[in-house]
């Protein structure tokens, strides 16, 4: 992880364009050979010898190439896929739907890199009009083939049809895929309640009690209860705060769901460790931050005030706006939850925020804003934006800031799939933060199309596919991607608090 990030708006925009112009291609590819050498050690793609990209329910994994910025290399063909014994491993795909492809690809980290531009958003938007009614489920594909032009045809049905306009609501597609996803959520739990990490132990849950459906309510329940087993209001575990903003989220919701009363006082404990996890005072700077993070001491009372990091108050470069904004927004659930929060805690977090946010609404990675109309992975900026959505004080200064996140989002929709650390995380804050903007979050689902064909498998998941960090792949490169867009289409039906769900103070 980097050092504490002060005072580094221009550096940031020299990189993210130097970044930009060094390569070509969607995924940031490095020299050591990443992504394309790391493997999953387990699930259905430890049969691939790297992560590659997905090509949506084709049965296609494909490299970029920097010296062929409009070819898609082959690297893997499932079995049983509409591609296999048509396409082979080695091929290089050239065009889809009856064209050649007609734009580079491109590579980096930054505002001008973003996006799927080139063979990547054109494979997907012919394989999306392939499961049309006039493309009569049939996908085109332009092969060279040991040096040779090959032409072949691969059936991929009409079965799921088309994205509707208004997707994910009102729309057939969606929720078909929807219900494929949550069935493969709960056949793919773990035995002690969890789906294998933080991110996955909020969208999983949120998403199934989302649903509205009572089939799905057991899964929630264990999960629940698994968050009760591990949290406690003293606890010493290390990275332990990502754990207990994701209890908190999920315990909340499913309070508010069924009014189970022996909830809410594992809810008092996850607050109460919330609260002496918080960063409000110099004294809680851990020593070692001299020795191991000199840059990051606090400058003052306020520095990263109100925040919270990785740990329990200030260690390593400290608190950081993606914790915080879940903070804020485990503190609004609990108040709708009957939990007695503090309200000088609340704004302190609520603050931090503010003061990590540029005139656009942007917000930085920590407690300093990026600049006045800077912007780049929009994770931190959902996570404030629902926070301060759901904020339970009258003041109109909440609602303003929600509003400039979402918009924010949606002029900006492109780096939606490549946030900093764990990219669904960031996927799922982003979606509902801009939710609270229609136009915006229209914008947000037009723009990310493409992903949604893409990520989409033969067998009714979803995949992880490279990003910005490319971190995080290894025995899941199905469940995370797969509980997040559950989730994401599951918005629509605003059954959580989070998703619009009516409250009333």
């Amino acid at each position: 992880m980097p050092t504490r990030l002060k005072k580094l708006p221009l550096v940031f925009a020299i990189l993210s364009a130097a970044l930009c112009s060094l390569a070509h291609a969607q995924v940031h590819y490095q020299p050591d050979g990443g992504p394309w050498t790391q493997r999953a050690d387990g699930g259905p793609d430890a049969v691939v010898d790297g992560w590659y990209l997905n090509l949506g329910i084709t049965g296609l994994r494909v490299k970029l190439l920097e010296d062929a910025p409009r070819h898609l290399l082959v690297k893997h063909v499932f079995e049983g896929s509409p591609a296999a014994h048509k396409v082979r491993p080695g091929d290089l795909i050239v065009g889809a739907g009856g064209q050649r492809f007609a734009t580079d690809h491109k590579n980096g980290y930054g505002m001008d890199c973003f996006g799927p531009d080139g063979p990547i958003l054109e494979f997907a938007e012919a394989l999306e009009a392939s499961q049309s009614e006039a493309g009569k489920g049939r996908l085109p594909l332009t092969l060279l083939r040991e040096g040779q032009v090959e032409e072949v045809e691969l059936e991929v049905s009409r079965r799921y049809g088309n994205y509707a306009e208004t997707f994910p609501r009102d729309c057939r597609k969606t929720e078909i895929i929807l219900a494929e996803l949550l069935d493969y959520l709960v056949l793919h739990q773990r035995d002690d309640g969890s789906w294998g990490s933080p991110p996955h132990d909020t969208f999983a849950p949120l998403a199934l009690l989302a649903s509205g459906e009572q089939k799905h309510l057991a899964a929630v329940k264990k999960n629940v209860k698994m968050h009760a087993a591990t949290t406690a209001a003293q606890d010493d575990s290390g990275l332990i705060n990502w754990r207990y903003m994701a209890a908190a989220i999920v315990m909340s919701e499913y309070y508010l769901a069924t009014g189970e009363k022996w909830v809410k006082q594992e809810l008092q404990e996850v607050y109460d460790f919330l609260i002496s996890s918080q960063y409000v005072d110099l004294a809680q700077v851990n020593e070692k931050v001299k020795e191991t993070h000199p840059d990051a001491l606090p400058r003052g009372a306020l520095d990263s005030h109100g925040g919270w990091g990785h740990n329990p108050g200030f260690e390593g470069y400290g608190p950081i706006s993606m914790l915080t904004g879940q903070g804020a927004l485990a503190f609004a659930l609990m108040s709708r939850s009957g939990i007695e929060v503090d309200r000088a805690r609340h704004d302190a977090a609520y603050d931090f925020l503010a003061r990590a946010s540029g005139r656009n609404g942007y917000v930085w990675y920590e407690d300093q804003a990026a600049g006045a109309d800077d912007w780049a992975d929009m994770g931190r900026t959902g996570a404030a934006g629902i926070a301060n959505l759901l904020s339970p004080y009258q003041e109109p200064r909440y609602q303003e800031r929600a509003l400039a996140h979402a918009r924010v989002i949606g002029a900006h929709p492109g780096s939606f799939p490549d946030t900093h650390g764990s990219p669904v995380m960031g996927m799922g804050y982003a979606a509902l933060a801009a939710h609270a903007d229609a136009p915006s979050f229209r914008r947000l689902m037009d723009a990310n199309k493409w992903w949604f064909v893409l990520a989409q498998c033969p067998d009714g998941s979803f995949y992880y596919q490279p990003n910005r960090d490319n971190a995080g792949y290894g025995a899941d490169s199905r469940i995370s991607a797969t509980a997040v867009t559950a989730f994401i289409f599951s918005i629509p039906r605003r059954n959580l608090h989070v998703t619009g769900k009516p409250w009333q103070r």
